[in-house]
């Protein structure tokens, strides 16, 4: 697919106050990318700190929620690009208000996508997570859901394509291990670990972005897009910060938490079987079978079985040495340990 030409366009970005909206603006605001760029959230206090933190008059914000479908739909006139972003992510959050998580990610996703189409958006780009590939919590669950439904209103979209993105882990996100481990170890407490063999996939927030930019080019209605990302234990993780930290805090197992997973999953086996891999990236396409559901009884793939999951047990496994150098990309492991004066990303 050709470069898009984004110079006279407008991009709206849902939950855009967050980590990932910060980074994307960071990426576009002092660019001729996009003309204008809008901001849409329920937070008018982390707006507020948006405009004066960026002072640009590219920059449009818009308070609403996405279960709200009047509000999305007046933020998306005019607009030609959407990257979902909105959402709830917390696990033990979702665990104890499972139908919040369902109101936000399904019912909040479906409005995005409805008020688009209505309103001849192009594309949009929804946001989900590894913990949509065999949910065992909330909040991986209303995240599955929200994928069956960006691909079913894929289907009969009509003029506007809905695509996908799915990764794991940002490193140093709110609510994250990365700053918990920092903050225990400036603090002189024990680190404490769920399980030390539990893995996870580990990626920056500018790769994040990237996998979005990427579908944002060459995703066809329908697609998903998983990016190949490093990963490593929850043991060897706490070594890294240990040793860049120059610390020798004792760790503390804690035993794995309610929700939790012993490794993550990025692609099942059964979207590997027809996955095309694009060099750091996967592409899924659509289940586009109809209602005809008999033909499918009758024929099955014998081979789907010997295919393996794209998860973080079975991925190339960084170390210690490995995790030191992801964790140095990394702005407040720089401004810490080697005293650079950078950019944080807000909370």
């Amino acid at each position: 697919m050709e470069k898009m030409n984004i110079t006279d366009k407008t991009l709206l970005i849902t939950g855009g106050t967050g980590s990932f909206g910060t980074a994307v603006l960071r990426k576009f605001l002092h660019t001729d990318h996009f003309k204008e760029i809008r901001i849409f959230s329920r937070d008018e206090k982390k707006q507020d700190d948006m405009r004066n933190q960026f002072k640009n008059d590219k920059l449009k914000f818009y308070i609403g929620d996405v279960r709200d479908i009047h509000s999305v739909e007046r933020a998306c006139r005019g607009v030609d690009y959407v990257f979902h972003a909105a959402a709830l992510k917390q696990v033990p959050s979702c665990e104890f208000f499972p139908m919040q998580a369902v109101k936000t990610n399904v019912e909040g996703t479906q409005n995005v996508i409805d008020a688009a189409i209505k309103n001849h958006v192009k594309k949009v780009i929804c946001l989900s997570t590894d913990k949509a590939a065999y949910p065992i919590n909330a909040m991986g669950i209303s995240k599955a859901l929200m994928e069956k439904v960006a691909v079913a209103a894929s289907r009969d979209a009509g003029e506007t394509v809905v695509c996908l993105t799915r990764y794991g882990n940002v490193m140093a996100s709110r609510g994250s291990v990365i700053p918990l481990f920092i903050n225990q170890i400036k603090n002189k407490q024990a680190l404490t670990i769920t399980d030390p063999n539990m893995t996870r996939f580990l990626m920056s927030l500018e790769e994040a972005v990237d996998l979005v930019l990427f579908a944002f080019e060459n995703g066809n209605s329908g697609d998903l897009f998983v990016n190949k990302a490093p990963a490593g234990t929850i043991s060897d993780l706490a070594q890294a910060l240990k040793e860049l930290y120059h610390a020798d805090n004792e760790i503390q197992i804690i035993g794995t938490r309610h929700g939790e997973k012993l490794y993550e999953t990025l692609c099942t086996r059964e979207e590997m079987e027809k996955a095309e891999d694009m060099g750091n990236f996967y592409r899924i396409p659509a289940d586009n079978r109809d209602l005809n559901y008999a033909q499918y009884f009758h024929e099955g793939d014998k081979d789907i079985s010997l295919i393996e999951d794209y998860h973080s047990h079975n991925t190339v496994q960084q170390g210690v040495e490995g995790m030191k150098k992801l964790l140095l990309k990394l702005p407040i492991i720089r401004k810490d340990v080697l005293g650079e004066e950078v950019l944080q990303y807000p909370e």
